[in-house]
């Protein structure tokens, strides 16, 4: 449910969790699955046989290997909760356009899943969460070097984003206004 004008925002942190790496029980098992799903992007399969391995290993001395599967290590990944209790959205797209001269690529008749989590839910959550504090500036800023040069350093910093706040300020009712440009990335592990 939208917050309303002026109502609090619940905040997200991983303080209220037992230790900082929650959902993973360590640390070991936060960098395992850092390195296995985001960094080398290993298959399914050889994430189960390196967990085997793994488990094998420590078995004389009665512990087991960070994850029992690849479909272990996928549910603890999706138990993040940096996005709060956000669900997933999707709908189906494909090429409706005219045909081009010649052979018909094949992805022109290919229907495509799009998977989405809604953006303004999001940017309300990111906003919410404690750890993102001091991490992104909330209002446009020119920032001048001794001799008087603006320097640049982030789209805050620029000129577009304090024209749009001077333009926006002159509104009434855009009062309370907090510009929050959206630069989207296509993978939130990476």
């Amino acid at each position: 449910m939208p917050a309303r004008c002026g109502s609090p925002l619940t905040p997200f942190s991983s303080d209220s969790e037992p230790h900082g790496w929650y959902p993973f029980h360590d640390r070991v098992g936060f960098e395992t699955a850092d390195f296995l799903f985001r960094k080398v992007q290993m298959s399914a399969g050889d994430i189960d046989h390196l967990m085997q391995l793994w488990s094998a290993t420590l078995a004389p001395y009665d512990h087991m290997s960070p994850f029992t599967s690849h479909q272990d290590m996928y549910r603890t990944i999706d138990a993040i909760e940096l996005m709060g209790t956000l669900e997933w959205k999707s709908f189906n797209i494909r090429y409706e356009g005219p045909p081009p001269p010649g052979p018909r690529p094949s992805w022109m008749d290919t229907k495509y899943e799009v998977c989405y989590r809604d953006p303004r839910t999001i940017i309300h959550n990111l906003i919410a969460n404690r750890d993102f504090v001091d991490e992104f500036d909330y209002v446009p800023y020119h920032e001048y070097d001794v001799d008087g040069q603006h320097r640049f350093q982030n789209l805050m910093s620029g000129d577009w984003a304090w024209r749009q706040a001077v333009e926006y300020s002159t509104i009434w009712y855009y009062q309370y206004l907090l510009l929050t440009p959206l630069l989207p990335g296509c993978n939130i592990y990476q």
